[in-house]
């Protein structure tokens, strides 16, 4: 939110701030505080401001309709920031990818191995790192051209039926150990 509200001027531009609802994911413990803080910072913005940043908690109940939000919001992304210090696999990025959106995303945990060359890979605790690669993906459209093209390419590995190859795969080689 801070890199969004420092370093996009353009006054139609919008930030969509989405995650889980905090009471649905049981393995995130600072997740009501983070959203508190979130929220707290937001109150915080002149009202103007206020009116370009929104925050979504997502329902978890129903895949399906997880799903299908996701999938709305990242088809109508100019950009999609995934900034995470702990990520388990990286499904938005892979996601965002594949619906044709540039990535911008943390150099670290899983993220930079799901990303490849496809996304602008940032320091996930510098504002100035988040908000300047943002800023280069709405300056040139080369750039954005040429990540959207590599993220589409590098999604199409990214498929349920590999993911069961691999495990097969897995389990075939342990048991021959």
């Amino acid at each position: 939110m801070q890199g969004f509200v420092r370093n996009l001027q353009d006054p139609s531009a919008v930030l969509m701030l989405a995650g889980p609802s905090v009471a649905a994911v049981a393995d995130d413990p600072e997740g009501g505080q983070v959203l508190t803080q979130v929220i707290a910072a937001w109150k915080r913005l002149p009202e103007f401001l206020r009116r370009r940043v929104h925050i979504a908690c997502l329902p978890m109940a129903d895949r399906e309709e997880n799903a299908a939000i996701v999938n709305a919001l990242q088809r109508h992304a100019t950009i999609v920031v995934q900034k995470s210090l702990h990520e388990g696999f990286g499904l938005p990025v892979a996601e965002a990818m594949a619906a044709g959106v540039p990535v911008v995303t943390s150099n670290g945990s899983s993220l930079p191995e799901i990303a490849g060359d496809a996304a602008l890979l940032v320091d996930p605790q510098s504002v100035d790192a988040i908000a300047a690669a943002m800023r280069r993906f709405v300056d040139d459209d080369v750039l954005r051209a040429e990540r959207i093209q590599r993220g589409l390419t590098r999604s199409r590995q990214f498929t349920w039926r590999r993911a069961a190859e691999r495990t097969v795969e897995c389990y075939r080689a342990a048991l021959r150990a």
